[in-house]
Protein backbone atom coordinates (compact mmCIF):
# COMPACT_ATOMS: atom_id res chain seq x y z
CA UNK A 1 0.00 0.00 0.00
CA UNK A 2 0.85 3.59 -0.24
CA UNK A 3 2.81 2.56 -3.85
CA UNK A 4 3.41 4.98 -6.68
CA UNK A 5 1.50 4.25 -9.82
CA UNK A 6 0.75 5.60 -12.68
CA UNK A 7 -2.69 6.66 -13.38
CA UNK A 8 -3.23 6.87 -17.25
CA UNK A 9 -5.49 10.14 -17.75
CA UNK A 10 -6.26 11.62 -21.35
CA UNK A 11 -3.85 14.01 -22.64
CA UNK A 12 -6.12 16.83 -22.94
CA UNK A 13 -7.29 16.69 -19.16
CA UNK A 14 -2.97 16.98 -18.36
CA UNK A 15 -2.91 19.68 -20.68
CA UNK A 16 -5.59 21.43 -18.72
CA UNK A 17 -4.43 20.94 -15.74
CA UNK A 18 -0.57 21.50 -16.54
CA UNK A 19 -1.63 25.12 -17.78
CA UNK A 20 -2.93 25.85 -14.54
CA UNK A 21 0.39 24.75 -13.33
CA UNK A 22 -0.93 21.83 -11.55
CA UNK A 23 0.79 18.12 -12.20
CA UNK A 24 -2.51 16.19 -11.76
CA UNK A 25 -0.91 12.25 -11.46
CA UNK A 26 1.23 13.71 -8.50
CA UNK A 27 -2.20 15.04 -6.73
CA UNK A 28 -4.03 12.01 -7.57
CA UNK A 29 -5.10 9.28 -5.29
CA UNK A 30 -7.74 7.46 -4.11
CA UNK A 31 -7.54 8.89 -0.72
CA UNK A 32 -6.83 8.45 2.82
CA UNK A 33 -9.96 5.62 2.96
CA UNK A 34 -8.53 4.10 -0.91
CA UNK A 35 -5.23 4.07 0.26
CA UNK A 36 -6.02 1.94 3.19
CA UNK A 37 -7.86 -0.58 1.30
CA UNK A 38 -5.45 -0.37 -1.41
CA UNK A 39 -7.47 0.74 -4.04
CA UNK A 40 -5.68 1.21 -7.06
CA UNK A 41 -7.47 3.72 -9.95
CA UNK A 42 -5.63 2.53 -13.47
CA UNK A 43 -7.61 5.05 -16.10
CA UNK A 44 -9.66 7.91 -14.92
CA UNK A 45 -11.70 9.85 -17.71
CA UNK A 46 -15.24 11.39 -17.67
CA UNK A 47 -16.40 8.55 -20.22
CA UNK A 48 -14.18 5.57 -17.94
CA UNK A 49 -13.10 5.06 -14.84
CA UNK A 50 -11.11 1.69 -14.13
CA UNK A 51 -9.71 0.62 -10.26
CA UNK A 52 -8.90 -2.07 -8.63
CA UNK A 53 -9.24 -3.42 -5.05
CA UNK A 54 -7.84 -6.70 -3.12
CA UNK A 55 -10.02 -9.06 -1.08
CA UNK A 56 -7.49 -9.99 1.70
CA UNK A 57 -8.10 -6.83 3.93
CA UNK A 58 -11.31 -5.67 2.89
CA UNK A 59 -13.64 -8.79 4.11
CA UNK A 60 -16.23 -9.19 6.83
CA UNK A 61 -16.64 -12.19 9.68
CA UNK A 62 -17.19 -14.96 7.41
CA UNK A 63 -14.37 -14.25 5.15
CA UNK A 64 -16.09 -12.76 2.22
CA UNK A 65 -15.63 -9.34 0.66
CA UNK A 66 -17.54 -6.81 2.78
CA UNK A 67 -20.13 -4.65 1.12
CA UNK A 68 -18.85 -1.39 2.79
CA UNK A 69 -15.52 -2.26 0.77
CA UNK A 70 -17.23 -2.33 -2.49
CA UNK A 71 -19.35 0.83 -1.90
CA UNK A 72 -16.09 2.92 -1.32
CA UNK A 73 -14.84 1.29 -4.57
CA UNK A 74 -17.83 2.57 -6.07
CA UNK A 75 -18.18 5.76 -4.68
CA UNK A 76 -14.41 6.54 -5.61
CA UNK A 77 -14.74 5.38 -9.03
CA UNK A 78 -17.84 7.35 -9.71
CA UNK A 79 -16.15 10.22 -7.74
CA UNK A 80 -12.67 10.34 -9.92
CA UNK A 81 -15.63 10.24 -12.96
CA UNK A 82 -17.79 13.10 -12.07
CA UNK A 83 -14.83 15.12 -11.06
CA UNK A 84 -13.20 14.52 -14.42
CA UNK A 85 -16.15 15.93 -16.00
CA UNK A 86 -16.72 18.49 -13.73
CA UNK A 87 -13.43 20.02 -14.30
CA UNK A 88 -10.85 22.32 -13.06
CA UNK A 89 -13.42 24.26 -11.60
CA UNK A 90 -16.19 22.04 -9.92
CA UNK A 91 -15.96 19.79 -6.96
CA UNK A 92 -17.85 16.69 -6.92
CA UNK A 93 -19.58 15.37 -3.79
CA UNK A 94 -21.24 12.44 -3.70
CA UNK A 95 -25.06 12.78 -2.48
CA UNK A 96 -26.76 9.46 -3.15
CA UNK A 97 -25.43 5.81 -3.83
CA UNK A 98 -26.62 2.65 -3.92
CA UNK A 99 -25.01 -0.89 -4.26
CA UNK A 100 -26.69 -4.49 -5.10
CA UNK A 101 -24.49 -6.84 -4.26
CA UNK A 102 -24.81 -10.59 -6.16
CA UNK A 103 -22.10 -12.79 -5.28
CA UNK A 104 -19.58 -12.63 -2.46
CA UNK A 105 -15.67 -13.16 -3.35
CA UNK A 106 -13.36 -14.54 -0.90
CA UNK A 107 -9.89 -14.10 -2.77
CA UNK A 108 -8.24 -11.93 -5.38
CA UNK A 109 -8.73 -9.01 -6.86
CA UNK A 110 -11.98 -7.19 -7.46
CA UNK A 111 -11.70 -5.04 -10.69
CA UNK A 112 -14.52 -1.35 -10.59
CA UNK A 113 -15.19 0.09 -14.51
CA UNK A 114 -17.82 3.02 -13.43
CA UNK A 115 -19.27 4.78 -16.79
CA UNK A 116 -21.27 8.19 -16.66
CA UNK A 117 -25.49 7.82 -16.94
CA UNK A 118 -25.72 11.35 -17.04
CA UNK A 119 -23.32 14.01 -17.14
CA UNK A 120 -25.09 17.51 -16.63
CA UNK A 121 -24.05 20.89 -15.81
CA UNK A 122 -24.68 20.29 -11.29
CA UNK A 123 -25.09 16.61 -11.22
CA UNK A 124 -23.28 13.65 -12.81
CA UNK A 125 -24.60 9.62 -12.47
CA UNK A 126 -22.24 6.90 -12.54
CA UNK A 127 -22.92 3.29 -12.91
CA UNK A 128 -19.94 1.04 -11.43
CA UNK A 129 -19.86 -2.40 -12.35
CA UNK A 130 -17.67 -4.54 -10.11
CA UNK A 131 -16.29 -7.90 -10.99
CA UNK A 132 -13.72 -10.27 -9.27
CA UNK A 133 -10.93 -12.27 -11.54
CA UNK A 134 -13.06 -15.02 -12.96
CA UNK A 135 -15.51 -11.65 -14.34
CA UNK A 136 -18.35 -12.36 -12.65
CA UNK A 137 -20.43 -9.59 -11.34
CA UNK A 138 -19.88 -8.85 -7.72
CA UNK A 139 -21.61 -5.89 -7.42
CA UNK A 140 -23.26 -3.30 -9.51
CA UNK A 141 -23.70 -0.03 -7.93
CA UNK A 142 -24.86 3.90 -8.65
CA UNK A 143 -23.39 7.33 -7.59
CA UNK A 144 -24.50 10.70 -8.27
CA UNK A 145 -22.52 13.58 -7.22
CA UNK A 146 -23.31 17.18 -7.04
CA UNK A 147 -20.88 19.28 -9.07
CA UNK A 148 -20.22 22.59 -6.74
CA UNK A 149 -18.25 25.31 -7.83
CA UNK A 150 -14.65 25.40 -6.45
CA UNK A 151 -15.47 29.03 -4.93
CA UNK A 152 -18.74 28.35 -3.68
Amino acid sequence: MGEQHAVKFPQEVLDEYAALGVDLPALFSAGDLGERMDIRILEASADRVVGTMPVKGNTQPYGLLHGGASAVLAETLGSVGAMMHGGINKIAVGVDLNCTHHRGARSGLVTGVATPVHKGRSTATFEIVITDDQDKRVCTARLTCLLRDTNS
